[in-house]
Formats: structure tokens, C-alpha cells, sequence
């Protein structure tokens, strides 16, 4: 053997530890496996897809973040923020939208039912958060006597209309924090917030149909409040699986639950074990 296969032998072995599929993926503990895609392991799910395509997860986290982190500054007023963020609805859109899809989509190819459908619903919620404030869907017009959709947009009927929208994606969130028992307490902390936000700005819908805006307002700076709070948590994970992806030296925890509220299939392997 010449001295420069040895070399190249030596630089070959030198690389093999670092490589990021081996040392992050495989094998992956069921610890990992739900920091890095927020949903429970599940032992129906085979293949081995997952190793030769990219984690769709901190994708989909990138566009909530980008549009849920201003959005909640927005809602609360800061620095003479308002219009419900008409000046970044490209951000809502793109970002909030247009990325969560894609990624739900990445998430549903790989078999990941709960953080695929999460996706989706909140992907979905910041296209519509985008195009309800545009001229072009005239989303008040129906509402306003004078065919005027933005008058039409302030009126009592259009907000009864758009707090039960909001009472909606309440019950549906409730629904996926229950479900986040199964994950980590980032996420179940960050759906638990995002339950009271959304109760709360369904209030300040119901108080603007009232006609008690002064109430609306102050429901509507808490429902921004717990937007901030909850967007904490997210960040924790994103920043968390941004590190496992370059397998960095440090790695955060995010609370794994897996291990505390044991699944139906991880009962029932017990059971047959004893």
C-alpha cells in the first residue's frame, strides 16, 4: 500500500466519527427521538426513512417563530405597534404559513401523525391570519352595509363571527395539549399557553361585538402576553434541536415525558413482559 493510500485511509477514519447521520440518528433513543420531532415514538411507524432524509421539524418551528415572535409584540401594542401586523402579512404568510405546510408535509412523509398535524393547523392559521387582512378576500364586505369590507370589519357581527373562530382553535389546541402529555414539557407548556391565548382573544372578540372596548383591549394585550410566554418554550426547542443536528458537545434538555406517562403500546409491552 503507497503512503498515499495511507493517508487517505487515515483522513477516512479521521471523518467517520463526526458524520452527523451516525451520530445523531442512528440509533436514535426514544428521548432524542421526541426532542428532535415532537411526537411519541411509535412502534407502528417502520422504515428507515428518517435516516435518509432531513428533520422536517426545526423547519416547520423556524416560520412559527419568525411570525408568532413579532406577532405577539404586535398584539400587545409595543412601541405603537397595531392593525393586527398588516405592515408584515408577507411574514405571515411566507414564513408563518407557507414553511409550517411544507414542513407538516416533511413530518407527514416520515410518519409523524401528531407534530404533522400540528403543523398544518397552525400553518394554516397564519395563512389565513395573513389573507383575512387583505383587500383582495374583502373578508368584512358582507358585514358592512355600505359594501365597505374594511367598515365591515369593525363591526359587531363580523367580531362575534371571528371570536368563534377563535373559541375553535381553543378546543383544538386543548385537544393537542393533551396529547403533548407524551412529549416534553416545553411543548405541553407552549400548547397550555397557546389554549389561554386564543381563550383570550376570543374574549376580545365577544367584547368588541359587545361594544366594551376598553375590555377588548385589555383581553387582548393578555391574549399577547401569553403569545410572548408561550413563544419561550419554542424557542428552547428549536435551539435545542438545532444543536442536536450539528451534534454539538452540549445538548439541551427539553423535559422528555416519554419515560413519566408511558404510552398504551409500552403498557401493554410490560404486561406481557412480566
Amino acid at each position: 500500500m503507497s503512503s498515499a493510500d495511507i493517508s487517505e485511509k487515515n483522513d477516512i477514519d479521521t471523518l467517520r466519527p463526526i458524520r452527523t447521520a451516525e451520530s445523531v440518528f442512528v440509533p436514535i433513543s426514544r428521548d432524542a427521538f421526541e426532542k428532535l420531532y415532537l411526537s411519541p415514538k411509535h412502534p407502528s411507524v417502520k422504515g428507515d426513512l428518517r435516516k435518509k432524509v432531513g428533520n422536517p421539524t426545526p423547519i416547520s418551528l423556524i416560520g412559527f417563530l419568525v411570525a408568532a415572535t413579532p406577532n405577539a409584540c404586535i398584539t400587545m401594542g409595543w412601541r405603537g405597534a397595531g392593525e393586527n401586523g398588516a405592515a408584515i402579512l408577507p411574514v405571515f404568510i411566507f414564513f408563518g404559513g407557507l414553511i409550517q405546510i411544507l414542513g407538516g408535509i416533511g413530518e407527514w412523509m416520515i410518519g409523524n401523525t401528531f407534530s404533522c398535524a400540528l403543523f398544518f393547523t397552525y400553518g394554516t392559521f397564519w395563512i389565513v391570519q395573513g389573507t383575512s387582512l387583505m383587500p383582495l378576500f374583502a373578508t368584512g364586505l358582507l358585514y358592512s352595509p355600505t359594501a365597505n369590507a374594511l367598515e365591515g370589519m369593525h363591526t359587531p357581527s363580523y367580531n362575534a363571527s371571528v371570536g368563534f373562530y377563535y373559541v375553535a382553535l381553543t378546543i383544538l389546541t386543548l385537544v393537542y395539549t393533551i396529547c403533548s402529555v407524551r412529549t416534553n414539557v416545553c411543548l405541553f407548556t407552549a400548547l397550555l399557553l397557546l389554549v389561554i391565548a386564543f381563550a383570550l382573544l376570543a374574549g376580545s372578540c365577544f367584547q368588541l361585538a359587545l361594544g366594551d372596548a376598553a375590555l377588548a383591549a385589555r383581553l387582548q394585550f393578555a391574549g399577547g402576553a401569553f403569545s410572548l410566554a408561550l413563544i419561550l418554550p419554542v424557542w428552547h426547542i428549536f435551539i435545542a434541536q438545532m444543536l442536536e443536528a450539528v451534534d454539538f458537545p452540549i445538548a439541551i434538555p427539553v423535559g422528555d415525558l416519554s419515560t413519566i406517562i408511558l404510552g398504551r403500546s409500552q403498557k401493554i409491552q410490560m404486561r406481557t413482559e412480566e
